[in-house]
């Protein structure tokens, strides 16, 4: 399907626009009371998704409808945006009854690469982009001397795509946590098939960077772990060629937060949020891989809840000589500690991570740096961060930045 470029003015308010076809309605714009909504509707479900903004009279507005993603923009500056799935039901050349001169076009999305930093802002704690968007999961990462955070974009609080949440990853990064360059997203939605890009994490092998997540979809639909890869480390692209899902001893359409490392053993190893089908039990499955193609089950969790829920965002962190586990559940982390790198994890008198919500580790200059993020108004919010110390016995010792 071609994309459509939808453009007016607002000559004055209030003002409607409105198309049909097969006796329902596929686009309505309405503009009243220093706002303009646009519903666009899709196949795939009854509701229609609806972007708006404010505006004035004589303010210049553009809608623009492509497959895997809807942008609204007024006076030339985006102002919200929303991702599909199924068919459109409005097309080009569509009938569009207004009270107002429109124009409506075909459109192409231009595909140029975007430089390495796009822009540079001070202080990550307590940031988050604006213009309606919040940080959501973190994922942080060491590379070098320079400290990483991908963070899930987050708009409409979890509720874009009809409540799938249309999550992508962003990519900030810092050498002294005091400037922060903004770098190309790293995993975008491409495809309307993809209800949300979903938590993951970032590991280096043969110098290629990988991206591991999975791809949710919802309505009981296995979602398939994928990945994407890079040379640079901020420039990604999908492996079209890459994808499994869970066994059937685990609940594949909840399968999520694939986190990634390679293990003394020199094999590779995956911890997935997910639950035990039989059990009832939520847990964190354990897959390995010895070329990070072909990924088997390890055969038995590297951890199993005592009830339905289940561990979320996992992280594994080799610290000081000993191995952490770590994870959230209703939101809050909590880490566990072993002298062995797979097993005898046991969790120390308080567990508790204290960064708000679903935080994930890097060392950096010989602390522990863990990334989350507070709420505000719902899911997604502003970027924190808490730094830890391990002491004799492993226990980590929290600390401001």
């Amino acid at each position: 399907m071609n994309g459509v470029k939808i453009s007016f003015r607002l000559a004055e308010l209030p003002c409607f626009a409105i198309s049909h076809k097969n006796g329902r309605k596929t686009l309505e714009i309405q503009a009243f009371d220093g706002e303009v909504s646009c519903d666009v509707q899709y196949d795939y479900a009854r509701l229609p998704l609806r972007l708006s903004g404010k505006v004035s009279a004589r303010d210049s507005v553009t809608l623009i409808l492509l497959p895997h993603r809807i942008e609204l923009y007024i006076n030339g500056v985006l102002a919200d945006e929303e991702w599909p799935a199924g068919g459109r039901l409005f097309a080009l050349g569509d009938p569009i009854n207004s009270m107002f001169e429109i124009q409506v076009e075909e459109y192409q999305e231009k595909d140029s690469p975007a430089p390495s930093v796009i822009s540079e802002f001070e202080n990550a704690e307590g940031w988050y982009p604006g213009n309606g968007v919040f940080v959501g999961d973190c994922m942080p990462y060491r590379r070098g001397e320079e400290y990483h955070v991908l963070y899930l974009k987050d708009r409409h609080h979890h509720k874009s795509k009809w409540g799938l949440g249309a999550h992508q990853w962003e990519h900030i990064s810092t050498r002294d946590f005091k400037r922060w360059q903004i770098h190309p997203m790293a995993v975008p939605i491409t495809d309307p098939a993809e209800g949300s890009i979903c938590t993951g994490s970032w590991i280096k092998n043969d110098e290629k960077e990988y991206l591991y997540y999975t791809v949710r979809m919802g309505r009981g639909i296995p979602a398939p772990i994928r990945r994407s890869v890079s040379r640079d480390g901020y420039h990604f692209e999908k492996d079209e060629s890459f994808g499994f899902t869970v066994s059937e001893r685990y609940h594949a359409a909840s399968a999520r937060d694939p986190k990634v490392v390679k293990g003394e053993d020199g094999l590779f190893h995956m911890f997935l949020t997910t639950s035990l089908v039989k059990e009832g039990k939520g847990c964190l499955a354990h897959y390995v891989s010895e070329d990070m193609e072909e990924w088997k089950d390890h055969g038995a969790p590297i951890y199993v809840s005592e009830t339905a829920s289940q561990p979320e965002c996992p992280d594994y962190l080799l610290y000081n000589g000993r191995y952490y586990l770590i994870f959230s559940l209703g939101g809050r982390a909590r880490y566990m500690i072993s002298d062995k790198p797979f097993d005898g994890f046991k969790m120390p008198n308080d567990p508790i991570i204290p960064c708000s919500s679903v935080p994930k580790g890097a060392e950096w200059n010989g602390r522990l740096i863990f990334a989350g993020f507070k709420k505000l108004g719902g899911y997604g919010g502003s970027m924190t961060f808490k730094a830890a110390r391990a002491d004799d016995n492993g226990e980590l010792v929290f600390e401001d930045l």
